[in-house]
């Protein structure tokens, strides 16, 4: 009897250490698989370097949002004689006229003369511009592109590497109503290549992946300056 209760729990133990070893073993669903290969979307050229300093226009446009990221100016809004804010306050249109002065564009004084001599166009200035506010509407940022960048595809397919190509660090996304909203796409991205945006939607500019997730439809995807 003695030796018959010594066998039986160590046929049961070992039991147990076979068991674990065919569940270790067996072959997972790909879905459910940790570490899947990340997805390569190639980065295209950009032919302008408006500024000269070595950098593409959208290299550019990408490293002076992340500058803002690390600046942090805290988010206020408010309109401003001359029409600029201090360097420590912003909104989501500070973030992209402060990323195109790094890569040399003036778009306080773009956006002006665009209104200036097509006023009809712009909507949100009812017939009377205002050079203090003007170029930090997304409405006019949205007329704006639509007539001097390029517009591309607003639609995400993840994983899909000639969709994504599309999506390019440095581009300019809007949102519409009800939480109207401007940013810039990242050159991080997740691991099905949907990048990341850089923002500002308080209480500071951040990286954050909600591109396909902001709440509000997009309604611009633009390359500026168009090629």
């Amino acid at each position: 009897m003695r030796k018959q209760f010594i066998w039986v729990p160590l046929i049961l133990l070992i039991g147990g250490v076979a068991s674990g070893f065919m569940v270790l073993w067996k072959p997972q669903p790909q879905n459910l698989m940790p570490f899947l290969p990340s997805v390569r979307i190639p980065t295209l050229a950009c032919p302008t370097d408006k500024d000269g300093d070595g950098l593409d226009d959208l290299k550019d446009i990408v490293a002076g949002a992340k500058a803002e990221v690390q600046r942090q100016p805290r988010y206020r809004s408010a309109y401003y004689q001359k029409g600029y804010p201090p360097e420590s306050e912003g909104v989501c249109t500070d973030v992209v006229w402060r990323a195109l002065r790094d890569a040399g564009y003036d778009l306080k004084n773009l956006v002006d003369q665009d209104i200036r001599e097509n006023i009809v166009k712009y909507s949100r200035v009812q017939g009377k511009a205002d050079p203090n506010i003007d170029f930090r509407r997304v409405p006019n940022l949205i007329v704006f592109f639509r007539r001097n960048a390029q517009e591309l595809t607003r639609e995400i397919k993840p994983g899909d590497v000639e969709n994504l190509t599309h999506w390019q660090p440095g581009d300019i996304v809007t949102y519409g109503q009800p939480h109207e909203h401007i940013v810039i796409v990242s050159d991080k991205r997740r691991a099905d290549g949907v990048p990341y945006i850089l923002h500002n939607s308080g209480p500071t500019p951040r990286e954050s992946d909600q591109l396909q997730s902001w709440p509000s439809q997009m309604t611009g995807h633009f390359r500026f300056p168009r090629p």
